[in-house]
Order: C-alpha cells, then sequence, then structure tokens
C-alpha cells in the first residue's frame, strides 16, 4: 500500500513538474495554459473566496447524497419486495440515465430556481440510479439456501429484510455509493453552470467568461471577504 501510495505521488509530481516546464519553455499566454506554479499561488491568494464557494458546493453534494440515498434504499427495497413494480421501473430507471445531465438541468432551474435546490434535485438524480441498482443486485443475489432456513425457522419479511437481505447486500450498497459518490460533484457543478449565485460551478463560469483559465481574479458574488469588482 504504501509503495503504491509512493508511486502515485512520484507520477503526480513528474506530472507537474513536465507541465511546469512545458509551460517555461514554450511561450504560452497563461488563459491557453498557465503553469501550475501561478494556479497554486492563485489558489492560495484566493483562498477565502474559493473556500466560500467550494462550501456552498459541498453542501449541495452532502443534501444530494442525503436524498438520493432516502430515495434509492426506499425504491430498491420495494422493487426487491414487489418483482411486478421492479418490472414496470426498471426501464424508467434505466431511461433517467439515458438522458444527458445538460438536458435536464435546465428543466430543474426553471422548476426549482437558482438556489441550492435544484442543485441538490440534480447531484440526487445522478447518485440515485448506482446506489438504487446496486443494492437491488445485492438483494437478488442472496443464497438461495439462506433464504430457505429463514423461512423455515419461520423469520417474517422484515426480519429477513433486516438480518438476512440487508447483511448481504451491504457490499453492492457500499459499492454503489461509492460511484455514486464519486460523480455527485458533476451534478452540483453541472446545476451551477445551467444557473446559480454561488459555488464552484459558478466561479468556474465567471472564470471562462473572463478567459481566467488559472482561477478567478476576480468575482461579483457575495462572499464574507472583500472582492475585487468585476472589470
Amino acid at each position: 500500500m504504501k509503495s503504491a501510495s509512493g508511486i502515485a505521488l512520484a507520477v503526480t509530481f513528474l506530472i507537474l513538474a513536465g507541465w511546469e516546464a512545458a509551460c517555461r519553455l514554450i511561450p504560452l499566454p497563461d488563459f491557453i495554459l498557465p503553469p501550475p506554479s501561478a494556479v497554486a499561488l492563485l489558489a492560495l491568494v484566493k483562498a477565502p473566496l474559493l473556500a466560500f464557494h467550494a462550501m456552498i458546493t459541498g453542501l449541495e453534494i452532502v443534501a444530494g447524497i442525503a436524498l438520493a440515498l432516502a430515495l434509492a434504499v426506499a425504491l430498491a427495497t420495494a422493487m426487491f419486495a414487489s418483482p411486478s413494480l421492479e418490472k414496470a421501473l426498471a426501464p424508467f430507471l434505466i431511461a433517467s440515465q439515458a438522458v444527458p445531465v445538460f438536458a435536464i438541468a435546465p428543466l430543474l432551474v426553471i422548476w426549482f430556481g437558482y438556489g441550492p435546490a435544484s442543485k441538490v434535485i440534480m447531484a440526487a438524480v445522478i447518485i440515485f440510479f448506482p446506489i438504487t441498482v446496486s443494492l437491488l443486485e445485492g438483494f437478488k443475489s442472496c443464497d438461495p439456501g439462506y433464504r430457505i432456513l429463514f423461512r423455515l425457522m419461520g423469520a417474517s419479511w422484515s426480519r429477513q429484510l433486516r438480518y438476512l437481505y440487508w447483511p448481504w447486500a451491504l457490499p453492492y450498497f457500499f459499492a454503489g455509493l461509492k460511484v455514486g459518490v464519486s460523480v455527485a460533484t458533476i451534478g452540483a457543478v453541472i446545476g451551477e453552470w445551467v444557473g446559480a449565485q454561488a459555488g464552484l460551478g459558478y466561479l468556474m463560469i465567471q472564470a471562462n467568461a473572463r478567459l481566467q483559465v488559472g482561477g478567478p481574479l476576480s468575482c461579483t458574488t457575495r462572499c464574507p471577504v472583500h472582492l475585487e469588482p468585476a472589470r
């Protein structure tokens, strides 16, 4: 494990060093490719601004994860308990992932406004599918022998769910949660791109409009620290 971590750190250092050297040797303007040192310096100078927007996006992600967990666990359990419900809802689950997130982000902003609600729902939409599918697959993969044993012992369905199916499905659940959490940022940031008043996605749009590839030099967003006026 330590060896793998050391290799990862060495590769990261080599990539950053090569990037820095390329920016020094090739006279590229900063709005094309800024060197890592300039990005790091700007991040240090604008740390309060970045921290403020990162907190907004982080809260949206956490709320989206909580909402997705509540919906995914309830739906996966209901679909496992009722195969007919699974057959009815499975096409809609698949269709929900076939639709590009950019297509529904403007609708969510229109329906729920420019505040955090639309971003929370956007993050939940992306996280919801992998958790639901993984948990349902975990329930269905339970050993038939254990199922028969619990039934012979007279365990009710709720007890079977609590003491058999849930422990059995936990590895699947955490695998789906890992995938969902890793892409949660995508939903929140895309929602902020479409329409927001704060957040890292909003900050990226502001910097992009000014060709500030290295980071936001100025922004009019409300923040508890003094900000430079937009030019």
